[in-house]
């Protein structure tokens, strides 16, 4: 009884703080249909690592470790801003020279990691207490939970990024699009945790 309520509550955590990641991931499975990059293997890996870094984070900080300051955490938006803005930069070149233009922003392993880390870095408020208050036998439940529900996130994201016509628009438009959604994204955690306000004061 013990455990299935660790399951549900486990299920409920990951889905409250990851509905956001849908838009993400099927931004990013968008841009592998459209353009090649990052590829699908790298999408998933990178979510897998992405958020067992946050897992681990959060685990060490309800041993009572901090490694970074909660005040802090949320200057990890400037992730997604900057690989928004490299998208946009390279938008601009390949125009200017007549190139074919690519709707690629996380191109590789390491920026699909660095996005899944910063778009869920609130995450690790949530999930501290809970891994204070269920013990190591619970966590390493909760932590298998995550597993499966990152893999059901992962498909439902490339169902969603699945459909001909999207595709088509990314393809023609994504230059634009896809680099203007993750600076969205950036900005929103940026202001949501309130670093702006901090770093201003």
């Amino acid at each position: 009884m013990e455990q299935l309520r660790t399951i549900i509550i486990a299920a409920a955590a990951f889905a409250g703080t990851n509905i956001d990641d849908i838009i993400v991931l099927t931004v990013l499975f968008l841009s592998a249909r459209a353009g090649g990059k990052p590829k699908v293997w790298q999408i998933w890996a990178g979510q897998y690592a992405g958020i067992a870094v946050l897992v681990v984070v959060s685990g060490v900080a309800a041993l009572g470790l901090t490694i970074a300051p909660d005040d802090w955490v949320g200057l990890l938006g400037l992730v997604p801003v900057a690989l928004g803005l490299r998208g946009l930069v390279m938008a601009i070149r390949a125009r200017d020279h007549d190139e074919a233009p690519t709707a690629a922003v996380a191109s590789g392993l390491a920026s699909v990691v660095g996005v899944t880390i910063a778009n869920g870095a609130d995450n690790i408020s949530v999930y501290t207490p809970m891994f204070r208050s269920i013990g190591v036998t619970n966590s390493l439940i909760t932590a298998a939970v995550f597993a499966l529900l990152i893999a059901l996130w992962c498909l439902a994201g490339s169902w969603l990024g699945s459909h001909r016509k999207v595709i088509a628009v990314v393809q023609r438009y994504g230059h634009w699009i896809v680099p203007g959604v993750f600076i969205l994204i950036g900005t929103v955690i940026l202001i949501e945790s309130g670093v702006l306000g901090r770093l201003s004061s």
